[in-house]
């Protein structure tokens, strides 16, 4: 089987963008992921989209969409994907796939979320399609109740780490500074995330403002080649591994703070590339609220489980750290238009690969860990990348 590669890609800005719909944040990333790839859209053998809509636009058939912005597109298969917070994984996966069964050479992948023109309270109740509506809908504040029990859970069995919440939060700004891309570019402090204020208020149990991830809008673009052509192109950015796993949808089926599919993905896909946890060298993960990212430490196999407090309390993730974690700022600085989400973790962490991260480039960067997951880790996405050219 053919192993695929990233040979391009494309990112807008995320944030409060002017941008009137999706159509046009996908009209921001498609021709330029290709032009940096060095292909044309002629060479293009499928179009796969994430967008997570269910109610964010009327506007549905989002595929559709990518040739109103490159028409010479228009008759390339296009097919739109959706698998909550990790639908832009779900698109970079099959276009992996459609490349490695050899059906073609080259996929497009968009992931795009138009967010900050729906009413907070209707954001929260779209978010909320990601959990089990049957008993988890009348949670107060949307999908950040549902990750303040699960923040509520973690304190009642390892007692109250909300410094190290702050930590985690303070950390991600400070790496976002050097995103241009990410859509708060601000270093708040630990003494502000950690304090609440009328300026961070309490949102959902134990969580704070500054334990949430922002409402944003944005796209970003992957360009996927067959490892033969990868060679032939400018850059090729090749996946050691990659692994999904999923959970059960209700809370109620599965211990909350486990993280059991995110620790199950990390595993095979630690086995599958053949290294340890200490062989990254840098890791995107899925910071949506900051407890989120403190249980990833368990998950992915730096801390025991009831102890990813200590990897924040000890700056092990920070720039300079045993394994730095969110140099582009993460969700919580970088910003998390839904369906874009999976393909800038991925795009990020190719750029330092590739040495083209910029102000954010970590020197020496071979192989880099990405974590995105669907719901409260229910769909779980671990991809292991690295330089091939």
């Amino acid at each position: 089987m053919s192993r695929a590669a990233i040979v391009g890609w494309a990112h807008s800005p995320f944030g409060k963008l002017e941008d009137p719909d999706v159509e046009s944040l996908i009209g921001r990333v498609a021709a330029d992921a290709l032009v940096h790839a060095g292909v044309t859209p002629a060479d293009v053998d499928a179009i796969t989209v994430g967008v997570y809509n269910n109610g964010f636009a009327r506007q549905g058939f989002e595929a559709a969409l990518v040739a109103m912005n490159v028409p010479e597109l228009a008759y390339t298969p296009a097919t739109h994907l959706e698998n909550a917070c990790a639908t832009g994984s779900a698109a970079l996966y099959s276009a992996l796939d459609f490349v490695e069964s050899g059906r073609g050479r080259i996929a497009l992948v968009i992931g795009a979320e138009k967010m900050t023109a729906t009413p907070t309270a209707e954001v929260g109740d779209i978010l909320l399609t990601a959990c089990y509506r049957k008993e988890e809908a009348e949670v107060d504040a949307g999908f950040a109740g549902i990750f303040g029990r699960i923040a509520q859970h973690y304190f009642q069995r390892h007692g109250d780490r909300s410094e190290e919440l702050a930590m985690i939060a303070a950390k991600n700004h400070r790496h976002g500074l050097a995103n241009p891309l990410a859509h708060m570019r601000k270093d708040f402090g630990f003494d502000f995330c950690n304090t609440v204020s009328d300026k961070n208020p309490r949102v959902a149990g134990p969580l704070r403002r500054t334990d949430c991830s922002l409402v944003s809008d944005g796209a970003a673009a992957l360009v996927i080649a067959d490892e033969e052509t990868a060679m032939s192109l400018a850059r090729a950015v090749g996946f050691r591994a990659r692994r999904q796993v999923n959970d059960f949808l209700p809370l109620s089926r599965r211990d909350p703070i486990a993280f059991e599919g995110a620790r199950r993905a990390w595993t095979k896909a630690r086995e599958d590339a053949g290294i340890s946890i200490d062989d990254l060298d840098l890791v995107e993960t899925h910071d949506c609220f900051t407890v989120a990212e403190m249980i990833e430490y368990e998950a992915m196999g730096l801390a025991a489980p009831g102890e990813g407090w200590r990897v924040a309390r000890e700056g092990q993730t920070s720039r300079g750290g045993r394994l730095p974690v969110n140099l582009s700022g993460g969700l919580k600085s970088r910003g998390h238009p839904i369906g874009a989400t999976g393909v800038s973790q991925h795009v990020m962490a190719a750029m330092q690969l590739m040495g083209e991260a910029g102000e954010m480039q970590l020197d020496g960067a071979a192989l880099a860990g990405v974590f995105n997951m669907g719901g409260a880790a229910v769909a779980n996405y671990v991809s292991i990348l690295e330089r091939l050219k």
